[in-house]
């Protein structure tokens, strides 16, 4: 698997993991300045972790959608470059606002993925997409905020079953929601993100040429 420049393998708490340099956040074991990357707690890792083709090599300029509390977010500020984070809830924001605190490259939003007109003025055209919002639509709010993406970008979101119909086969939905994303992308590669996340599916795609 090759990994983004400022992302490596290394020996953390007794095993071998994804790790990159930057400050703790957490409790997460620690190398010097390099603290472990978990896939548990981060679709994006697990999306690392299971090889998926991410198409990713430092440096990027991000925007996060569904950021929360900073975990994940933080460790793609840590080796992209500008990294915009969208979240809607006050809660997990303050403490985004904390882990930005560290990093002079992240910039939390407090702002609602669906609605990409009320932070368009701020968010530059970005290399790469991240998604993980729990909500219905999820789809439709990649969709939307693909007015941000590069023509030669890329996405990456994890599509949660449960967020879009908790009663459904989540084998259904992630074909109903992949169906709905590919009005303008085109899918580079899906995977299920178990044993790291139940009822989750990771999606790479690519922007279709000319639509917006």
């Amino acid at each position: 698997m090759t990994l983004p420049e400022g992302v490596e393998r290394r020996e953390l708490g007794g095993r071998e993991a994804l790790a990159t340099e930057g400050p703790t956040v957490s409790d997460e074991p620690t190398v010097g300045e390099w603290r472990r990357w978990n896939p548990d707690r981060s679709k994006v890792g697990a999306m690392l972790e299971h090889g998926m083709d991410h198409g990713l090599d430092g440096g990027e300029t991000v925007l996060y959608l569904g950021a929360a509390s900073g975990t994940t977010v933080s460790h793609v500020a840590d080796f992209a470059g500008p990294t915009y984070a969208i979240e809607f809830a006050a809660r997990p924001m303050r403490d985004l606002v904390g882990v930005a605190e560290d990093r002079e490259r992240l910039f939390p939003l407090l702002k609602d993925a669906r609605k990409p007109e009320t932070y368009a003025h701020v968010v530059e055209p970005v290399d790469v997409l991240i998604q993980d919002v729990a909500t219905r639509g999820q789809a439709a709010v990649a969709l939307a905020n693909r007015q941000f993406l590069d023509d030669d970008g890329r996405l990456l979101m994890a599509i949660k079953a449960r967020s879009e119909d908790v009663t459904a086969d989540p084998e259904t939905v992630f074909d109903e929601v992949v169906e709905t994303l590919e009005d303008g992308y085109e899918i580079v590669d899906r995977r299920r993100l178990e044993p790291y996340h139940d009822d989750h599916l990771g999606v790479v795609a690519v922007p279709r040429a000319g639509e917006r």
